[in-house]
């Protein structure tokens, strides 16, 4: 079975490591935290295997903010140093990938999140936490949609931990597999992109065709959001609605000059001869009335609320 490596699996006692102070602060509360019911000294397979584990869905992409701090800092594990993206940009990535199961149960991720091995998650040394990411098992053609939301694994030769049951959904429970990985954007969920024929995305993406994790990645400007004539599911919050397309654009870039941590949920939709300037998706009227609020207070704008069917 693999070894996969992790925020819990990095600790001192496991490496000698150099990392920033907040970083150490995570690796001492990975460290100390109580173990799941299912959690034990070594890792492997639950102790007893779920029936319907290969039924278990797959992750639901949605917006998440990006930002920049916390599990999203650069830090430094075994002198490599690792600085995460923290740009919503497409991202294709082959190699190695390895699962983590039953060791690390119930314990933080890096999200601070516990982690369970019978959802559908994967730990990546630097891509956006949050983010969403379709895996695929080349051998097999089998595909999964995953939350990246822990760090690892720290191993010059893999590129992804998955948990227990995104490995056994893509039957790579008997060790260590080549996979490919695929950033889902922004602009993939709002669009529904992501999962047509399938879920097959069709943008232009970064290759990263590395075994090892990048370093050091050089920050990708924030591309201005297209306009659209298709609608997205969800609620979402009007910030204004223009006769021109200029108009539209300005507004965005003013939100985005004064309030960057909307960009990453700003679109712009053309709809009966309107440009619309909405911040979302979002999963409920009370996430999206929250938001409207904050950003009825943050502007000299009246937001209304919009639910996309």
């Amino acid at each position: 079975m693999t070894r996969p490596a992790r925020c819990a699996a990095v600790s001192p006692s496991r490496w000698p490591l150099a990392a920033s102070g907040s970083l150490l602060a995570l690796l001492a509360a990975c460290g100390t935290a109580p173990k799941g019911p299912e959690s034990g000294d070594r890792d492997g397979p639950p102790t007893q295997v779920p029936a319907d584990v290969l039924a278990t869905p797959d992750a639901q992409p949605r917006v998440e903010p990006i930002r920049a701090g916390g599990a999203n800092k650069p830090y430094e594990v075994m002198g490599v140093r690792y600085t995460p993206v923290v740009e919503d940009k497409p991202i294709v990535q082959t190699g190695l990938a390895s699962w983590y199961g039953r060791k690390f149960h119930g314990r933080p991720t890096a999200s601070g999140e516990l982690y369970s091995m019978y959802g559908m998650t994967a730990a990546h040394a630097t891509f956006p936490i949050p983010s969403y990411a379709r895996v695929r098992n080349p051998k097999n053609g089998k595909e999964v949609i995953v939350r990246i939301n822990d760090r690892g694994p720290f191993h010059s030769n893999r590129i992804l931990d998955l948990s227990y049951a995104a490995a056994a959904k893509l039957d790579v429970l008997h060790g260590v597999a080549r996979v490919e990985v695929e950033r889902i954007t922004f602009e993939s969920i709002r669009t529904g992109a992501w999962q047509r024929d399938g879920g097959a995305v069709a943008t232009p993406v970064v290759q990263l065709e590395t075994a090892a994790p990048p370093v050091d990645a050089a920050p990708v400007q924030v591309q201005q959001v297209a306009a659209r004539t298709e609608g997205a599911k969800g609620w979402w919050v009007q910030l204004g609605a223009f006769n021109d397309r200029d108009g539209a654009l300005a507004l965005q870039r003013a939100v985005n000059a004064t309030n960057d941590w909307m960009t990453p949920l700003l679109a712009l939709f053309q709809e009966r001869g309107l440009h619309k300037v909405q911040a979302g998706p979002y999963e409920s009227r009370g996430d999206a009335m929250a938001a409207l609020q904050r950003i009825r207070e943050a502007m000299n704008l009246k937001p209304v609320l919009v639910n996309r069917q």
